[in-house]
């Protein structure tokens, strides 16, 4: 499955309301570490297919969402599940790592 563009106005749906484990990208255009990790989310999203989806929520067009979830900085990465977070961080980091995290929290 590839990664997903989610707005303010679609977030709920897309991923309080996921039948399956949701990471959520909160990135921007001029974020570089952001650019960095899009690959490896990519690739990750379609690795583990059904089992989990991956949005992405562009912070500049969509202020709504990361401000109620409070983030300070991007990229930061939610995972939730069953519509609850159930583990974020901040940060890029090698798919490796996010793989592990994602792992680990599903």
């Amino acid at each position: 499955m590839a990664t997903v563009a989610v707005n303010d106005a679609n977030f709920d749906a897309e991923v309080r309301q996921s039948d399956v484990p949701v990471v959520v990208d909160f990135w921007a255009e001029w974020c570089g570490p952001c650019k960095t990790i899009g690959p490896a989310l990519e690739e990750l999203s379609e690795e583990y297919g059904d089992r989990l989806k991956v949005v992405k929520v562009n912070v500049d067009e969509n202020p709504n969402s990361p401000a109620q979830l409070g983030v300070r900085g991007i990229p930061a990465l939610f995972l939730f599940k069953d519509g609850e977070i159930v583990s974020n961080r901040a940060g890029a980091a090698p798919k490796a790592a996010l793989k592990g995290w994602i792992d680990e929290s599903i």
